[in-house]
């Protein structure tokens, strides 16, 4: 599966790959793409108690590097989703980004994570 968001000032580009019963997924975009941080989610039951499936994550970032905030999200949902071990690496970078411009980036994501959601339960 593979998204290719248009920003109003970049371009944001998600791949996910299946890995036997893994999920690698590769996030980038911006000015300049990199690996600012890998997160690895592993499922496990959610200490709800209701049956449902959450995830517990490492990160390992870049110094100085805050992609982890994208990356963490997209690991987690597909985790969740998926119920599979799922590693996210990438980066994000736009010299001067702003604020709005970080929210924009954001919920890009999240638009992507509810695809998934979506994807699934048409799987069902």
């Amino acid at each position: 599966m593979e998204w290719t968001v248009t920003l109003s000032f970049a371009k944001l580009k998600v791949q996910v790959n299946r890995l036997g019963q893994d999920y690698n997924i590769v996030l980038q975009g911006g000015d300049k793409p990199h690996i600012g941080c890998t997160v690895l989610s592993v499922p496990r039951p959610s200490l709800t108690g209701d049956g449902s499936i959450s995830a517990t994550s490492s990160t390992l970032n870049v110094t100085g590097h805050k992609d982890d905030i994208l990356c963490r999200y997209l690991a987690e949902e597909v985790c969740r989703i998926k119920n599979a071990v799922t590693v996210c690496s990438g980066g994000f970078h736009t010299d001067g980004i702003t604020e709005k411009q970080i929210k924009e980036v954001q919920q890009a994501v999240k638009k992507i994570g509810a695809d998934l959601i979506e994807i699934r339960e048409k799987e069902e």
